[in-house]
């Protein structure tokens, strides 16, 4: 039979999702895939059992109900500063995977370029190569994940037509400064290319950080694609409620990718989701406060256990070094051997440079704090154990 498509060969599965699958199988704490163990607030769960006793149950208009956009092009408009028209700016997705997706696939043709921060999260190499692009892989630097000017300039003299940010970043929990984002607002501008920007986690950010939307930034909001999701601020991943707020001209463009990509996102959760979007701005500093507190006490227990890390200033993940444990031939098997011997999963970091790097693992901490509590206690037997191993 006929080989299956060449595009198959320049990626694997999801090795997040992957550690996920095995982190199931031995019952393992998993601090790998990024999804909380606790509930969506109230008003979500509410309005999800009203909206499964009375609907809607069938299609939505395909960029989304009428409603959802209003309350979200709302609730963005005031964070992002810019003037959100719900019918023209706003296109309600399948979670921001699909959103990234079809971004990239409306701005690019076959062969042309985008520029990749690396480490990166997984999916963004894949949606290139399924777009038919090349990626151009721009290292952030550790330990404060800063680029280099002069590469990134470089990348673009190359001839990208996009640049992919996730900011805060996944897996390195980076903010970009207003400085970073002005020098790349200024190549954008000079090379003509857009920015697709990943801002799922817009509101996880750490003092004394700040969240900056590169759409307000001057000369930007024509070719910024803002993609995003509800599923971290709201705990719903399961849920796949994702956006993209863009100018017209390119919201046209995406409507037409995602019509024939998913038709449109479920019905019934959209009507549920519009509870959350319409919640005050106390929630969002609660949510900020919430994750402040997880992160102090798993980088405290991180600690106490002498584990060196990154200190994340947004997000949720945390990158440990463990380039004097490990002594496998590649964290995939140490990663393996976790989940196994110690009961806590994480995701080898290989899986997010374009170069592959042994030296990381990746946690998250979207946890509840018992279950934290919990993985901690679980890897204070890590160095003991792998003392015996190399006995």
């Amino acid at each position: 039979m006929h080989k299956l498509a060449n595009r198959l060969d320049h990626f694997s599965d999801s090795v997040i999702r992957r550690m996920t699958r095995i982190a199931n199988q031995y019952q393992a704490i998993n601090l790998s895939q990024g999804f909380p163990d606790f509930d969506p607030p109230k008003p979500l769960i509410d309005a999800l059992k009203q909206a499964a006793d009375y609907g809607p149950h069938q299609y939505e208009i395909t960029w989304g109900s009428a409603e959802f956009r209003r309350l979200l092009a709302k609730k963005q408009q005031k964070l992002m500063q810019i003037d959100i028209n719900p019918d023209e700016n706003v296109l309600v997705t399948c979670g921001s995977t699909e959103a990234m997706m079809c971004a990239v696939m409306t701005v690019c043709n076959p062969k042309d370029k985008v520029i990749i921060f690396s480490p990166f999260y997984e999916n963004y190499g894949a949606d290139a190569i399924l777009s038919d692009a090349t990626p151009i892989y721009v290292p952030l630097i550790p330990p404060t994940f800063e680029f280099d000017k002069q590469q990134l300039r470089e990348a673009f003299e190359q001839g990208a037509k996009a640049l992919i940010l996730c900011n805060p970043s996944n897996p390195c929990g980076k903010v970009f400064t207003k400085s970073e984002l002005e020098y790349i607002s200024q190549l954008a501008i000079e090379f003509d290319a857009y920015i697709i920007t990943d801002e799922v986690y817009e509101h996880m950010v750490y003092a004394p950080h700040q969240h900056l939307y590169l759409a307000s930034f001057a000369n930007m909001r024509e070719r910024t694609i803002c993609c995003s999701s509800l599923s971290k601020t709201y705990s719903i991943t399961g849920w796949r409620l994702g956006y993209i707020i863009a100018d017209k001209r390119i919201i046209d463009g995406c409507k037409m990718i995602h019509d024939f990509l998913t038709v449109g996102a479920a019905a019934p959760l959209q009507k549920a989701a519009c509870a959350g979007l319409a919640l005050g701005d106390d929630y969002y500093q609660q949510l900020t406060e919430t994750y402040t507190a997880k992160r102090r006490l798993f980088l405290k227990g991180l600690d106490d256990l002498g584990l060196t890390y990154y200190e994340p200033q947004g997000a949720y993940y945390v990158l440990v070094d463990i380039s004097t444990l490990n002594p496998f031939k590649t964290d995939f098997e140490f990663c393996e051997w976790l989940i196994k011997e110690v009961g806590v999963a994480a995701v080898p970091g290989s899986a997010f440079f374009k170069h592959p790097e042994y030296r990381y693992i990746r946690f998250h901490f979207a946890k509840q704090e018992p279950t934290l509590i919990a993985a901690l206690e679980r890897l204070s037997k890590l160095k003991e154990k792998l003392s015996c191993l190399k006995n």
